[in-house]
Formats: structure tokens, sequence, C-alpha cells
């Protein structure tokens, strides 16, 4: 069975790309969303086992996104890949306190992308 995936980036093209690399392998069912508030919409109704998000999204943006994530009961543990632009050392640091177990740098290779879900599946308790 296909492990759930939900992808928040306010780039249709990037929500694409990181949908496709997904999906490209098989393992990975994945929902995108280009906002933050409409991934906590989709959240009771979906079971996800992994989420991808960007920091740099306009009115709720990826940090509040993460802890919004990480205060449901659910999702405490679930493997959290953000996606960054500028990759500033504040940024990186904002986005694990909130509770992201890896953050990557845009631009980013499908084989990048896969092996930071694979350390966020680690890291998280993922399956």
């Amino acid at each position: 069975m296909p492990i759930r995936a939900l992808v928040v980036d306010d780039s249709a093209a990037m929500r694409t790309f990181v949908s496709s690399v997904l999906e490209s392998t098989g393992e990975f069912d994945v929902d995108e969303v280009g906002h933050g508030f409409e991934a906590i919409r989709l959240l009771p109704r979906g079971d996800y086992a992994l989420f991808v998000f960007d920091v740099n999204m306009p009115d709720f943006n990826g940090i509040e996104l993460i802890r919004a994530v990480r205060e449901q009961a659910r999702y405490s543990r679930t493997p959290l890949v953000v996606m960054t632009t500028e990759g500033r050392l504040g940024d990186v640091e904002r986005a694990r306190q909130a509770g992201a177990q890896v953050v990557i740098t845009k631009p980013f290779t499908p084989a990048g992308l896969l092996e930071a879900v694979a350390q966020a599946r680690a890291l998280g308790g993922g399956d």
C-alpha cells in the first residue's frame, strides 16, 4: 500500500516536481496544495505518513505550518522535510526547532529529495 504524502508549496512547478519524484518510486501517493491553510484543512481527512513543506509561502509560512502539524498528536512524529530557497542558518534552525527532521535547499535533484525523505523517515519514525 502506498505511503500517503502531503506536499505544500506555493509554486505549482515545485509541487509538480516533488510529487513526480515521490510518485515515480511507486512508494508514495501524493496530495499537493499551494498554501498552509489548505494543508491544515486536509490534515483531519488524510492519514499522512510524510510531509514536504516549503518555508517561504505567503500568509501561512512553512514554519507556522510545521508548528500547527506538530501540535496534532497523530502527526507529532510524522517524517517532515522542509524545502527552502535560502538555506540561511536561521531558517534551517527555526525549521528544525519547529519539528522538521530534514531541511533541503532548492534547487535540488530528484536523488537529493529522495535522500532527504529517507533521512526524515529514519529520524521521524516513518515506516
